[in-house]
């Protein structure tokens, strides 16, 4: 079967499941821009494996009409931020649960459900809704994140005027074996105000989770993630995030565990001396799990810094991807790009597929990208050891010390300490 024929089979029968799901109530606005989301998603279809940017990582699990139950039935998620002080909102299968959840006030804050937001004529959320979204879908397709402004039903809606004075916790809990949800959130930063937004729970069996962040003159965006409770979840999440002059965006995600997990960031910086960070750590033990970073940081402004620091630990067949890339504009000069993705294998059998890319059109710009992967160093191993260190508690250390640059870009202390204490237990656990 030809390429865009086997694409067309399978986006039809995706999108056959929703025909029959109750339509929300719509202005008119959010109807055309689903529509035209649609209409995307037709046209280039699903990805398969033969697309280049999927050529590491099987999307068929991710496509198919129905998800994959969850065998084990489901595990209960750690609340891994109970020790912020943090408004928290709570998903129950991909379903906000407005009980369980606080209300939705904060000072400098305005909070609305994604339902209530797509009946709404907020110039800010026609201007929001979908709109980075379409804007990442060159130079590379991603229709998955079309399907999920096309498709999604759930999610919130954020305003900051000024510095919120908590983070804005969101927890996604997983009650249903066979749940597949989408949500869409969207997160409108103004001139000079900041936000911290944490994310962590099992989520669903199959979850499709966007987020759109447009961040403001002065601006300040903050974003904390956990991931994989459930060695059999799935998920997808695309994080596109646009930056104006002198804003700051970062970004950091530790998965432990998930049978395929897809993170993709796509970050436009947009203003002059405008910084974006992302950052994370795999943590993978067994041939069930597939972990897939995927960043592209277009760089479009004067005097800009970049940075992506990704770091991946696997074991027992694990296997972790990276795909990173640094565009730079013909007249963001004085960019200041740096790019390290790097996997430490603890056993032969394990692998890790990466793919760093530059693409500069400046010539005033540092730029560089570096990959890496092997053992753990012996000589450190054996250096612990001959101290009186026992051998697993010695591989613990030197494997904390390999994780501790992606920590590093956590800029709350506490919040790194959660961190830090989630990699200490995934390594007991096993």
């Amino acid at each position: 079967m030809a390429k865009f024929e086997q694409k067309a089979v399978l986006t039809a029968a995706r999108l056959a499941v929703f025909a029959d799901s109750g339509a929300l109530p719509l202005a008119d606005w959010a109807q055309t821009r689903r529509q035209k989301a649609l209409a995307w998603v037709k046209d280039v279809g699903l990805p398969i494996r033969r697309d280049e940017y999927w050529r590491y990582t099987d999307p068929a699990s991710l496509t198919t009409p129905e998800a994959t139950a969850l065998t084990a039935g489901v595990q209960a998620a750690p609340e891994v931020f109970t020790a912020q002080d943090s408004l928290r909102l709570v998903f129950v299968d991909g379903v906000f649960d407005a009980q369980a959840s606080d209300p939705l006030e904060m000072d400098h804050v305005e909070i609305l459900t994604l339902q209530e937001a797509l009946t709404s004529k907020e110039s800010w959320i026609k201007d929001l809704y979908g709109t980075l979204e379409a804007m990442g879908q060159a130079p590379v397709a991603r229709p998955l994140a079309a399907l999920n402004t096309a498709m999604a039903q759930q999610g919130i809606v954020v305003r900051v005027t000024g510095n919120a004075p908590r983070p804005i916790s969101i927890i996604y809990q997983n009650v249903a074996t066979d749940s597949d949800p989408m949500v869409h959130h969207l997160f409108k930063i103004e001139n000079g105000a900041m936000l911290t937004v944490l994310e962590t729970g099992s989520g669903a069996a199959r979850m499709s989770a966007v987020s759109e962040v447009d961040i403001a003159e002065n601006g300040a965006f903050h974003h904390v993630r956990t991931q994989g409770n459930n060695a059999q979840h799935r998920a997808v999440t695309h994080c596109f995030a646009n930056l104006s002059e002198n804003s700051l965006f970062k970004s950091f995600t530790l998965s432990a565990g998930g049978a395929l997990t897809r993170n993709e960031c796509i970050i436009m910086i947009a203003g002059d001396n405008a910084v974006a960070h992302v950052a994370g750590a795999a943590l993978g033990d067994g041939d069930d799990f597939h972990h897939d970073n995927t960043v592209f940081i277009t760089h479009d402004a004067v005097g800009c810094e970049s940075r992506q620091v990704f770091k991946n630990v696997l074991r027992n067949g694990a296997t972790g991807v990276f795909q990173g890339k640094i565009l730079v504009k013909s007249g963001a000069q004085q960019t200041d790009g740096y790019q390290i993705s790097q996997a430490l294998l603890l056993g032969g059998d394990s692998q890790f597929l990466a793919k760093p890319e530059l693409e500069i059109y400046a010539d005033d710009v540092i730029c560089s990208h570096g990959s890496t992967s092997g053992a753990i160093d012996e000589t450190a191993l054996f250096y612990l050891q001959s101290r009186g260190v026992p051998k697993a508690r010695a591989t613990d250390l030197l494997t904390i010390a390999f994780v501790a640059q992606a920590l590093d870009e956590i800029d709350d202390e506490k919040l790194a300490e959660s961190m830090l204490a989630r990699l200490e237990d995934w390594l007991e656990n096993r």
